[in-house]
């Protein structure tokens, strides 16, 4: 099934629908996915086959504003599960792609803000104090089913589905913070687009190729395109990022995995001059950002202006 969160024009209070055959059919008011998460998928799937027979509301899905599908996510957790995508980033800025030894040991992770979650229509601000404004074409599997030291080979049991990640970064702000040797921080909190929609597993079997998901993925820039690349490129599956995160500690219904950023799907990718400052690609203003993937949809953002910087002072 394919869920939707919206609102339309005559009622802006959010609700969640299924989308088939480009018509919305409505859940009740004030019932969100999450609270449809939780198990094996039967009570997702029995709420969504309700809504097929009986829909509270029945609209046009281009007669509504298709909003994140999950709101508010317990945890966003976003990977570098491509490698190829750090190589590029190395080379681009370089210095030599060979990489650690540690990064075919443990995949890498950081935690995103859930706060920062945004449409896949939403217009996106550039970040107070960014001049290097970068997108990062990625997809997000959701947890369906709680769960804590999993097994890499049962892991993608507890995902429930899957939809377009857009990890915006700061890359200035990034690079100013990489010294203080704590992580990721201020170039990676302003917004994180999630949607159009969250395409449960079973939908997407049909792309499975060799145990793995065979989705193409697309980004351009004002109709330029960025990348394009395939989800069974990744180093790190999903499996292994749910069992390798979930050592010790609990992945709650809801929680939001980011599988990295599809080789070439970010600006840093191609930037072409020894000083970043004089790339010429960096997002600014205007420029349109739009992601798709084979049975996933497609996302379309405008960036804006941001806010001005508010000084700090002195740390001495």
């Amino acid at each position: 099934m394919r869920w939707v969160r919206y609102v339309t024009q005559g009622n802006t209070t959010p609700r969640c629908g299924v989308l088939d055959n480009g018509m919305v059919h409505a859940l009740k008011p004030g019932i969100t996915l999450i609270e449809l998460l939780g198990d094996d998928g039967q009570r997702l799937a029995e709420a969504g086959e309700q809504a097929l027979r009986d829909p509270v509301e029945l609209v046009a899905v281009d007669q509504v504003r298709l909003l994140a599908p999950i709101a508010k996510p317990p945890a966003i957790r976003d990977g570098l599960c491509f490698l190829d995508h750090l190589r590029g980033i190395r080379r681009a800025l370089g210095v030599s792609d060979e990489l650690l030894p540690v990064w075919d040991e443990i995949p890498a992770f950081y935690f995103a803000n859930p706060a920062s979650v945004v449409g896949p229509y939403d217009d996106v601000a550039v970040p107070p104090g960014c001049t290097w404004f970068d997108l990062e074409l990625e997809v997000a599997a959701v947890v369906g089913r709680a769960g804590r030291d999993l097994h890499p080979d049962r892991a993608e049991s507890h995902i429930a589905g899957y939809m377009l990640l857009c990890d915006w970064s700061a890359r200035d702000l990034q690079f100013k913070e990489l010294p203080l040797g704590i992580g990721q921080a201020k170039g990676k909190d302003s917004a994180t687009t999630l949607g159009p929609m969250l395409v449960t597993a079973d939908e997407l079997e049909p792309f499975r190729r060799d145990g793995r998901l065979s989705i193409e993925l697309r980004a351009t820039v004002n109709g330029e395109e960025l990348t394009k690349g395939r989800l069974d490129q990744m180093d790190w599956t999903f499996g292994d990022l749910l069992a390798y995160t979930s050592r010790g500690t609990e992945l709650a219904p809801g929680d939001i995995f980011g599988s990295g950023t599809v080789p070439g799907g970010c600006l840093l990718e191609h930037v072409d001059t020894p000083n970043p400052a004089d790339f010429g690609r960096w997002l600014r203003p205007g420029d349109v950002v739009s992601l798709s993937g084979e049975g996933l949809g497609e996302t379309r953002q405008r960036v804006v202006p941001g806010q001005p910087v508010h000084p700090l002072r002195s740390g001495h």
